[in-house]
């Protein structure tokens, strides 16, 4: 019927045989490769969550993040009924290379926060009713494929009405997954929801013998006025311990922002702008190529589901880069040379004209030049008259500043 949004008329829909109803947590009939879907009974209008699982999963997770704070569970609550579909009963899509039912089996047992063995299944482990989940399966030797075009297929009966009202409006994906094989990636506004895989213990320092000059040996250099981390030892400045300064721990990481000029913030949110239209194009032709016969043979397929991960990798790399990307401009339009400005300068007689610009919108070919790179930092602060010169491996370099705008 054309209002069946169940797992196996979706399955039924890109010419799978369904097989199936488990109940979640339990053992399925496949060991071979395929796909399943995770679906509710009947389609309801919000989720129900367990404030109480939540709750845990916040305190397991210390550095998850929701819009950049550390969030309450009302506020992940929240959060999860904004990608709510009231319309749908499939809330995952999974595939498996070897193993359906070791994959389904392994999702349904990951403690929520936990990367291993399969944490990609954390939102399902949320829900109030896990009992009432049922799973459904199809065996395919060309299960990515296939979980693509079970991707494409949910995407398709989502009513335009319930998309708009997502919180991400551009990508429609079942509740409980996060991205899509050919890298659609929701926007939730959550990060670090699983825990970081423990690194391996670090493997004893080879013993080495260093000598050092007189008045060193015995810890007499100040560390601390030299800008280092203090190390253990004697003297001022030291560390009485190695205990002690191993204690210190080390800096936290922080995210670096993207520079950019106004002009080139412009660019990325047009160019991001773009992309996010030819979408519905690319899936056209995914679903085109779908109808044309086998998936794992189709060419046409393939290569229209190519260009679709390339446009989905841009996608997802110029919002990044727009998340943290930092408009600077010349402090005084003309005096030096800094980020944004509009240089103009003289090689063996041959003017050229260069503007400085962030590594994220660098563009040789079109004149927008890095700061960062060698011939981009030796004009940075200059102002014009200055003659800077530059060493490259192709030999030296002089340039002569005219104008600075």
């Amino acid at each position: 019927m054309p209002d069946d949004r169940s797992a196996a008329a979706l399955l039924r829909e890109v010419g799978l045989l369904a097989d199936g109803p488990a109940l979640w947590g339990k053992s399925i009939r496949h060991n071979g490769p395929g796909v399943f879907l995770v679906e509710i009974k009947a389609p309801v209008a919000a989720p129900s969550v367990n404030l109480a699982v939540i709750g845990r999963w916040i305190e397991r997770v210390p550095e998850l993040r929701l819009d950049g704070k550390r969030p309450s569970g009302k506020e992940i609550q929240a959060r999860l009924a904004r990608f709510w579909l009231p319309s749908q009963q499939v809330l995952f899509i999974g595939s498996s290379t070897k193993s359906v039912a070791g994959r389904v089996n392994a999702l349904a047992h990951t403690t929520p926060g936990d990367l291993k063995p399969a944490g990609s299944g954390l939102w399902l482990h949320l829900l109030r009713a896990q009992g009432d989940l049922r799973v459904w399966w199809a065996a395919t030797a060309a299960p990515e494929e296939y979980e693509d075009g079970l991707m494409e297929a949910f995407a398709k009966g989502v009513p335009a009405a319930e998309r708009a009202a997502l919180h991400d409006p551009t990508t429609a994906l079942p509740w409980a997954v996060w991205r899509s094989p050919s890298g659609a990636r929701k926007d939730t506004g959550l990060l670090n929801m699983l825990l970081a895989e423990p690194k391996a213990p670090a493997q004893p320092p080879v013993t080495r013998i260093v000598t050092l000059p007189t008045g060193e040996a015995d810890g007499a250099r100040d560390e601390a006025k030299r800008g280092r981390r203090p190390a253990p030892g004697r003297g001022e400045g030291r560390i009485a311990s190695a205990a002690a300064y191993a204690a210190q721990g080390s800096p936290r990481k922080v995210v670096e922002p993207v520079l950019v000029s106004a002009e080139g913030l412009d660019r990325l949110q047009t160019e991001l702008a773009d992309l996010v239209g030819q979408r519905p194009d690319v899936v056209k032709r995914i679903s085109t190529a779908r109808e044309h016969g086998d998936l794992k043979e189709n060419a046409e397929y393939h290569a229209a589901r190519e260009e679709q991960g390339f446009l989905e990798g841009r996608i997802n790399t110029l919002q990044a880069k727009l998340k943290v990307a930092k408009v600077v401009a010349p402090t005084e339009r003309g005096a030096t040379v800094e980020y944004g400005a509009t240089v103009t300068v003289e090689n063996d007689g041959e003017e050229a004209v260069l503007k400085i610009v962030g590594a994220a919108e660098a563009n040789i070919r079109e004149g927008r030049l890095s700061a960062a790179s060698p011939v981009g930092a030796a004009l940075m602060g200059r102002r014009v008259g200055d003659h800077v010169e530059i060493i490259t491996p192709g030999g030296r370099i002089s340039y002569k500043i005219l104008a600075i705008d």
